[in-house]
């Protein structure tokens, strides 16, 4: 485990120097107050000029111990509206899968980029939820009407 809590050292350094405008992730703190570098929350925000727009989708990331030579796991917490995100939560995407295009030099930004990429660029190939697949396939305003329903209740709460 040591291998991969250097890396997630390492990780949290550089997204404190790159991390990209409106996009915030952070180690999740323990019971006993410690930071848990193998789990952590991160904020996605809608691309702007997209249905998502607006909202922000509050992820959670479990690495695990393996990490980087295994994916961390990604799930949304409140599970999204849309077809490639599991009725879990989780997220489905080929970068975040060891047997498709996951590499262990990638990183959070990347991961995190990817995702909301994937929020605006469905995969209907890769159907992950029944309802927002058939919408997205067959009434694609429907689907949209959903999505930025959905960007208007998770509005960012500042603090």
């Amino acid at each position: 485990m040591s291998l991969a809590l250097d890396r997630l050292r390492e990780e949290r350094k550089l997204w404190r120097r790159e991390k990209p405008f409106g996009f915030w992730a952070r180690p999740m703190v323990s019971a006993d107050g410690t930071l848990d570098l193998m789990k952590w929350e991160a904020g996605i925000p809608g691309k702007a000029d997209t249905p998502w727009e607006g909202g922000e989708y509050l992820l959670r990331i479990t690495f695990p111990e393996e990490y980087p030579s295994k994916p961390p796991k990604c799930q949304f917490d409140p599970v999204l509206f849309h077809p490639n995100i599991y009725p879990s939560g989780t997220v489905c995407l080929s970068l975040l899968n060891e047997e498709k295009d996951w590499r262990p030099s990638i990183t959070l930004k990347q991961i995190l980029l990817a995702i909301q990429h994937l929020l605006t660029n469905e995969n209907p190939l890769d159907p992950a939820q029944r309802e927002p697949y058939e919408l997205y396939t067959k009434n694609k305003d429907e689907y949209f009407r959903r999505v930025k329903e959905q960007a208007r209740r998770m509005f960012p709460k500042r603090k």
